[in-house]
């Protein structure tokens, strides 16, 4: 897979991670809590995975919400203290 291709790949996953944890991550952007620089890293982290796979499974299988992220994700103590603010706001 292409470079490109594979960070376009782990861009999807970390959306996809983000809004089943119920964090929008265009709603942040707008309100100046998210940057593009934050979703380069992120993505970067994310590409770090050595089973992507495993993360489309849970996905799948948390398409109606979860309360945090699976243990092995790169971005997890990010998602969930974004998700906490968010819960807690």
């Amino acid at each position: 897979m292409s470079g490109a291709k594979r960070y376009d790949e782990h861009t999807r996953l970390v959306e996809a991670m983000a809004e089943t944890l119920g964090v929008d991550l265009a709603e942040e952007t707008m309100a100046g809590r998210w940057t593009p620089e934050d979703m380069s890293a992120t993505v970067n982290r994310c590409m770090g995975c050595t089973d992507p796979a495993q993360c489309k499974g849970w996905l799948t299988d948390n398409r109606d919400g979860a309360k945090e992220t699976p243990g092995y994700c790169r971005n997890k103590d990010l998602l969930e203290a974004m998700r906490t603010r968010l819960v807690s706001a």
